[in-house]
């Protein structure tokens, strides 16, 4: 198998029986059992609105030239109706459909039927087998982590398409850009649906699983811990890192062809968006094994929320710097371009460092140094919902002594460095650092609940010696 479980795991529950059933919640943390009427507006808002969002940001592009409020104003003013809007959009096409297809089976193959082997010959990088954190249920989840080699191939591919094999063209991402948009979201939903079905009728660990008695609720945030299908597919997995973030780099890719293809080069301003991009995806794979233990793995459950956001949020609106500068070739000077690389290695530095902190005193169980010291620890413990009481340890020391969630500075930094080599022409560009601001300031709030209902007083003793949450003095 590819868990170590305890034994005795139940069987799915019948719709009626488990969504009143609370006795396996003692000991459990992650998502909420129950949704008030300010979480569940929340999540209707969302599930409404999120794929227009997207919808009008491409559109915008497309129709538009990047400016947000040309849509707003020609329908205000009369110009254009939204069904004068909705026939300029492109539909769906066979190509583009083949073309998706195509892209999520290479993805499916690479992650299932490749083990990985780069960490047979690259220094310092983990991968193959590889297990996760203890789930709420007492389950220790095992994973091929071999995200590195499927991105190193997947890009071996593409440049040897664009420089050897001529199978297709380099824009051929930007050229179907809005028809791969309706592929991306009928998968989204079929997988969310898929994973919420498969929660209630036949789960991979029917312990993990959560029920509100919320269908809305239930459907955004996932039913399930971790589906499962087979020993190796696991869902969070794959689709936290594949197809989208594999895909992130070869979209910028695109974009900067279709930007030399329309103007005659490509303008440094591209260029700094595709190297400071790629960074942080190579650090996503290259820290793959460390991702084991982050939120998105140990305490979200999969729903819409991380099947329909990797398959179509990120992707679409992870990218909209690139796709920016192909409408609006941005020269920056080269103060002006020194400083934004500045800001991205500088906030990529805080991201690695403090990460790799972390990951260094869970690897060695504290007997480390950090900043040349031995670290300071907060001794805590927890329990899962088989009975068993773990013990962990809380770092308080190098950037987790700054602040509880350090590395999300870097992390805006980064993001805001993405958005400054735009330019100050238009505000689209600029949605990323907003939305990344949003983003991670609720992760660090839900991220914070969930810590003190799994550790309790021990939570407290932290947040007493590390008392500011993003920014020391301010957050």
């Amino acid at each position: 198998m590819a868990a170590k479980s305890q034994p005795n795991i139940p069987k799915a529950k019948s719709l009626d029986s488990v969504t009143n059933d609370r006795t396996a919640s003692q000991g459990q943390w992650g998502r909420a059992w129950e949704v008030d009427w300010f979480s569940l507006g929340s999540i209707i808002f969302l599930l409404l609105c999120a794929p227009f969002i997207v919808y009008y940001f491409i559109m915008a592009c497309d129709q538009y030239s990047c400016a947000l409020t040309g849509p707003v104003v020609d329908i205000a003013t009369g110009r254009a109706r939204l069904s004068d809007i909705w026939a300029k959009t492109p539909p769906i096409t066979r190509k583009a459909a083949q073309l998706y297809t195509l892209w999520v089976t290479f993805q499916v193959l690479l992650y299932t039927s490749l083990p990985d082997f780069c960490h047979k010959f690259l220094p310092g990088y983990v991968g193959g087998i590889q297990e996760g954190a203890v789930t709420p249920a007492g389950v220790v989840n095992k994973y091929q982590i071999n995200g590195l080699q499927a991105w190193l191939l997947t890009h071996l591919l593409w440049f040897a398409n664009a420089h050897l094999l001529s199978w297709f063209s380099p824009t051929i991402i930007f050229d179907n850009w809005i028809p791969l948009l309706w592929c991306a979201n009928i998968l989204g939903y079929a997988v969310s649906t898929f994973a919420m079905v498969k929660g209630y009728f036949f789960p991979t660990s029917a312990r993990d699983c959560k029920f509100t008695g919320n269908f809305f609720y239930n459907y955004m945030m996932g039913v399930e811990f971790n589906p499962r299908i087979g020993k190796w597919f696991d869902f969070k997995l794959f689709f936290n890192g594949r197809p989208g973030i594999v895909a992130w780099t070869l979209i910028n890719l695109s974009f900067a062809a279709k930007q030399r293809e329309l103007h005659g080069h490509v303008t440094n301003a591209m260029v700094l968006v595709n190297v400071l991009q790629a960074i942080y995806v190579i650090d996503f794979f290259w820290n793959e094994t460390w991702y084991l233990k982050t939120i998105d793995i140990c305490h979200d459950h999969f729903g819409w929320y991380l099947g329909w956001g990797d398959c179509v949020w990120l992707p679409y609106l992870y990218t909209l710097q690139g796709l920016y500068l192909v409408y609006h070739p941005v020269q920056l000077s080269t103060p002006h371009a020194m400083g934004v690389l500045l800001l991205g290695l500088v906030g990529y530095y805080i991201f690695r460092v403090a990460n790799h902190q972390k990951d260094l005193f869970r690897r060695t169980d504290g007997r480390c140094l950090i900043w040349g010291k031995k670290p300071k620890v907060i001794e805590c413990s927890y329990m899962s919902a088989d009975g068993q009481r773990h013990h962990s340890k809380l770092l308080v020391s190098g950037f987790w002594g700054v602040a509880r969630h350090f590395n999300y500075v870097g992390d805006l930094m980064g993001s805001l460095a993405y958005c400054l080599a735009c330019g100050g022409g238009h505000l689209l560009p600029y949605f990323y650092i907003i939305y990344m601001a949003i983003l991670l300031t609720h992760r660090c709030l839900r991220d914070e609940h969930r810590c003190a209902s799994k550790y309790g007083r021990d939570w407290e003793h932290y947040t007493a010696a590390v008392p500011y949450r993003l920014l020391p003095g301010i957050f």
